[in-house]
């Protein structure tokens, strides 16, 4: 059976909804279930008792238990898998995930694949990865060493599409003499078939030396940064970064915060970040959005329109 909702599907909409359906199996972009493990368990896990129990052996493992069975209760008790895809899962919440067994994977395609490209059940997954080439395509990646050296995948098989809909200029861009679909996307791709996206080629930042900055990896680690809901990182010329953050004015509000003390902890995670970066991708300057960013269907954010 397939349930379809007909209200916008808020965190709070879905939940309700996985109590009545209690589904087997869910497929859902990152931004649920991330939104479900940063207002649900992440607080939880941060008070000094739960730290310090989570560091005492055995012990951990009794609580890890105890809250996947809480989180596969959010879920509606009945969980299987939980197949992620549409956009990268945030390591922090994926790293969780991983060390309480929750039955989580994350797949990857496109619609002109027809459209799976990528997957691996929750019992063979990786950290990072969007799962193994499946059996029905080929897959190359433009590197010198995929394992190891990013670079732009392109596919081939008879799931993918052939070509767009009285658009042949579009077609003869995306697809080769052989075949080959560009997918657009940067990837590394090890010896055992396990593919990793690092960005899109289109949103990749060249650096003040000609270093490849890929905008993905810093927002990721932003976003787990206190009180930041969501960010972007562009280009504001010659290399110079900046960081467009969204913060979570619920949660600072609720803990009496005003704007000033939103924009002391922005200045903060910044110095932060860029603790974690290279120099050449250090994030110069930031500032503060007001409304949350304009979103695909898919909850991707609209990134043309923050250029």
């Amino acid at each position: 059976h397939i349930h379809v909702l007909t209200r916008t599907p808020s965190p709070r909409i879905l939940v309700e909804a996985f109590a009545q359906v209690r589904p087997r199996y869910i497929v859902a972009v990152p931004l649920i279930i991330e939104k479900i493990i940063r207002t649900r368990v992440f607080p939880l896990l941060e008070k000094p008792l739960m730290k310090l129990m989570l560091m005492v052996p055995f012990v951990d493992d009794r609580l890890l238990a105890r809250i996947l069975d809480r989180l596969k209760e959010t879920f509606g008790g009945n969980l299987q898998e939980i197949i992620i895809g549409g956009a990268a899962l945030n390591k922090d919440v994926e790293r969780f995930l991983r060390r309480c067994n929750f039955p989580y994977t994350v797949g990857y395609g496109m619609t002109e694949c027809g459209p799976l490209i990528a997957y691996a059940p929750c019992t063979n997954n990786r950290m990072a990865s969007c799962g193994r080439i499946v059996d029905r395509i080929e897959a190359k990646v433009s590197s010198p060493n995929p394992a190891s050296v990013p670079g732009i995948l392109y596919v081939k098989g008879t799931n993918v599409m052939l070509g767009y809909y009285k658009n042949p200029e579009a077609t003869a861009e995306a697809i080769d003499d052989e075949g080959w679909l560009c997918t657009g996307d940067i990837c590394n791709l090890d010896e055992e078939g396990f593919l990793y996206v690092r960005g899109r080629d289109k949103n990749m930042i060249l650096g003040p030396s000609g270093q490849n900055i890929y905008p993905e990896e810093i927002e990721d680690k932003l976003n787990n940064l206190p009180y930041v809901s969501e960010s972007l990182i562009v280009d504001s010329g010659a290399g110079r970064l900046v960081a467009l953050i969204f913060p979570d004015l619920e949660a600072a509000q609720s803990q009496g915060f005003t704007d000033s003390d939103i924009e002391k902890i922005m200045d903060e995670n910044i110095r932060t970040l860029n603790e974690s970066l290279p120099g050449y991708s250090q994030v110069q300057s930031y500032r503060i959005q007001q409304e949350e960013f304009e979103k695909t269907p898919k909850r991707s954010i609209k990134r043309y329109l923050y250029k």
